[in-house]
This record gives C-alpha cells, structure tokens and sequence, in this order.
C-alpha cells in the first residue's frame, strides 16, 4: 500500500497520512467496507486527467460521512462536500484530477482554492 503525506501548501505542519490509491482496484474499493477513518489519515484517488464525471463519487457500502475534497491537475481544491454515508452519487461542480477522502472532523480545515501538496512518505 503506497502512503503519501499530505498537507496544504501553506503549512506543512499540518500533514496528514493518506492512502495513493492509483490503481484502477484501489480507486474501485476506495473506503467501501472499512470501518472509519482515523482523524489524521485518509485516501486520495489519483486519474490521469481533470474530469467532473471520472472524478464523481458514490458513498455505497460505506458506513460513515467523509470528507471529500476534489484537487484540480495543480493541486488546487476546486469543490468539497460532507458526503453522507450511503448516499449514491456526488459529483464536483468543476472538473477535478484528484479526490481526497478524510475524516468528516476536517471539513472545515480546507477550502475552495487552497493548494494542497504531497510527497512519499
């Protein structure tokens, strides 16, 4: 499982631990099944280019509320939500490369516009 550090470009104090999921299985299973998230970690869910559909969610066999911030092809948090758990379908409002899927606890910790920033851990 490839883990990276994820954090906003303006304090990178603020890293949290997130899954990469680039695969077309990891991207397929996502959260589906687990049983939460711990506050400081997450997944992003890595395409290969900006899209609104490919980038569209559904909270099916998932049994809590996330988080969920879409980062266009630089980074930049283009849409977020407080997806409900079990919920079929959310899609961002602008074309996004990346989902991130944390804690519901962070929601309010980012916002539209923000760049965020990973690396290996």
């Amino acid at each position: 499982m490839k883990t990276v550090k994820l954090y906003p470009a303006s304090a990178p104090q603020n890293a949290l631990t997130v899954r990469y999921c680039d695969t077309f299985s990891t991207k397929l299973v996502g959260l589906m099944f687990s049983k939460g998230l711990p506050p400081d970690g997450g997944i992003i869910l890595v395409d290969t280019q900006e899209s609104r559909f490919n980038s569209a969610i559904h909270m099916m066999f998932v049994n809590y509320d996330i988080t969920v911030l879409w980062l266009d092809k630089d980074g930049v948090i283009v849409d977020t939500a407080l997806a409900k758990h079990w919920r079929p379908f959310y899609m961002p409002q602008k074309p996004a490369q990346y989902v991130v899927e944390l804690h519901p606890d962070r929601f309010d910790d980012y916002a539209i516009g923000e760049r965020l920033v990973w690396e290996p851990t």
